[in-house]
């Protein structure tokens, strides 16, 4: 049975189309839009073995309401052929009463408004099915998106409040003729090709607009949309030297905290540290690869170092940040994920471009903004997707602090992308506590997180879709994957992965086998084979532009290298430690 979306607009409607095509499209759902007028006689003539599921504001459901009360054939037909409908409030608060109380069956439901002091919603967690992994989960939005009517129901009329702030619900579920209808109270949906001006998504700012819409989409279209085929996790810690403590940081208090609470650590290393890392520390770290890794941050880490637009000066940062850890990896047996985590967060156009034709095969930054004079701007869709792709079609894997809140690591799951949180040693000062409170909070979701190393969050953070008829498809992000088959069937999948310059690829392996491609739509697009409960790991190569240009040190630039790793190191290990934050703060040179 196949799956299709009718987005049903009213007169004066056009906007309201734009977004829910938008998001219907962003999660590779066919859909097609239609008048009020057009819908029965387009579903009594459609494909028998298309399911249907409506989107539509409420004043467009109530004339869906209308037509099946005076059709005779109507009632039929809306329970064979309609699986669910989509329902939000509109800017006409009446057609919302009105809607709510033919929904309840009951005249008494009425709309109250929200205390806008009190902005905490409870996603539900006996519902199964529909809320995911955000079931459960309290999300405190911020001021300018607390909801300005909420559906109360005495006597509950039958409903199942799925998001519910107070004695009020924002998003509820009903039954009408043998159909579910869910219903959200919000005026309109997200616009997800919206930009956003910091360049990060936030559940919080858009909680109404955002949540229902797409909570429904993963559980109207679970078969055909496209979804994660694992969630991915990693905690990244920035800067730490390989010492058996670096600040906060003991590396063998945080060892016994992983195997007990169940995580993983990548520490974000500086190329520079390369000789200095400690022997014991360093077996330590090879003997439990389950729970440590180690990635690439920078080359001197000196600010904002990635953020210019020189291609020689990167290529030499780039280059000089390889070869240093290639010298570690050579001095000390610890392999390194080859994934490029900035110095503050800095990183220019150019930078992306120089790193997708080096031996990089992602980065991970809380930042999506470039440092470039005209920055790309980058919209909702962007942040939303597995990866950003924004910047010469060389992914970004985004990260973000634990005060961001449970609720957008969950949203993150949500949406398919891997769940990646950073810190620096300061979130250990009080002996992990806080650290072990978050990760259990990661843990207690409705996810089964598959903690890893950051290379292979890389990897194995992908998007699958199955479409009737069709080959499974995949869609790869970082220049490697990592595809299993975990049926018991021989299976063919079409991968594809985005890219703007197709002459950029020299080649592509399955394992040590090359494989032909073809470009068409923006995508470089293969078919690989794997056996039942086999894997293989992909590989996409791009040309090489580096050249034997030599780096000309300046001894000067050197001097200042060292003295600004010291300092970093004394505020860390002594300033922070030893004396009170007011005074520790003025000292950052990170």
């Amino acid at each position: 049975m196949s799956e299709e979306a009718l987005l049903l607009r009213s007169e004066d409607s056009q906007q309201e189309i734009e977004n829910a095509s938008g998001l219907v499209s962003f999660f590779g759902i066919p859909w097609r839009a239609l008048k009020i007028t057009e819908f029965l006689g387009f579903v009594r003539q459609g494909e028998s073995s298309t399911n249907y599921r409506l989107i539509c504001s409420a004043g467009a459901f109530l004339d869906v309401i209308s037509l099946l009360e005076n059709c005779s054939d109507a009632s039929k037909l809306w329970r064979e052929r309609v699986h669910s409908a989509f329902v939000y409030g509109g800017n006409n608060s009446s057609n919302l009463l009105r809607l709510a109380r033919i929904l309840a069956q009951n005249e008494h439901v009425n709309l109250i408004g929200q205390d806008r002091s009190r902005r905490d919603f409870m996603v539900s967690d006996r519902i199964g099915g529909i809320c995911d992994v955000m079931a459960g989960v309290r999300i405190t939005a911020s001021s300018g998106n607390v909801a300005n009517k909420l559906i109360y129901s005495p006597s509950n009329g039958g409903a199942s409040e799925i998001i519910a702030a107070g004695d009020g619900a924002a998003f509820s579920k009903f039954e009408h003729q043998g159909v579910s209808v869910f219903l959200s109270t919000i005026d309109e949906l997200i616009n997800i090709e919206a930009e956003l001006p910091t360049g990060t998504f936030d559940i919080r700012d858009y909680l109404l607009q955002a949540l229902p819409i797409v909570l429904y989409l993963k559980w109207a279209f679970k078969k055909t949309s496209w979804h994660a085929v694992e969630t991915n996790a990693c905690l990244i810690i920035d800067d730490p030297l390989l010492k058996p403590t670096y600040g906060f940081v003991n590396f063998h208090q945080l060892l016994s905290l992983m195997k007990q609470h169940r995580f993983s650590t990548n520490i974000a290393f500086i190329p520079w540290n390369w000789r200095r890392s400690d022997r014991a520390i360093v077996r330590m770290f090879k003997e439990n690869p389950g729970e440590y890794s180690i990635s690439v941050h920078g080359c001197d880490h000196i600010r904002a170092e990635f953020g210019d637009s020189d291609p020689q000066s990167l290529r030499w940062k780039t280059r000089g940040a390889l070869e240093r850890m290639a010298c570690h990896e050579a001095d000390t047996g610890l392999r390194h994920d080859r994934v490029m985590g900035f110095p503050q967060g800095v990183f220019s156009n150019a930078a992306l471009s120089e790193l997708k034709h080096s031996d990089f095969i992602a980065a991970a930054n809380n930042d999506t903004l470039s440092a470039d004079p005209s920055p790309r701007a980058i919209t909702v869709s962007d942040v939303w997707d597995v990866a950003l792709m924004a910047y010469n079609n060389f992914p970004i894997f985004t990260r973000r602090y634990p005060w961001e809140g449970i609720e957008n690591f969950a949203f993150d799951a949500l949406l398919g992308k891997p769940v990646v949180a950073v810190i620096h040693h300061d979130y250990c000062k009080d002996q992990c506590a806080r650290l072990v409170t978050f990760i259990q909070g990661l843990n207690t979701l409705k996810s089964n997180l598959r903690w890893t190393n950051l290379s292979e969050v890389a990897r194995r953070s992908c998007k699958r879709r199955d479409v009737p008829g069709a080959i499974p498809e995949v869609e790869m992000y970082a220049s490697e994957l990592t595809l299993e088959n975990s049926s018991d069937q021989t299976t063919r999948y079409a991968v594809r992965r985005r890219e703007s310059d197709p002459s950029a690829v020299t080649s592509i392996q399955v394992g040590s086998q090359p494989t032909t491609c073809r470009y068409s739509d923006g995508y470089v697009k293969f078919e690989i084979e794997l056996q039942p409960r086999c894997g293989a790991t992909v590989r996409v190569q791009f040309r090489d532009i580096h050249h034997e240009e030599v780096e000309k040190k300046v001894l000067s630039t050197e001097i200042r290298t060292m003295l600004r790793r010291r300092l970093c190191e004394v505020r860390d290990n002594y300033f922070m430690k030893y004396m009170p934050a007011f005074v520790a703060q003025r000292f950052n040179v990170n």
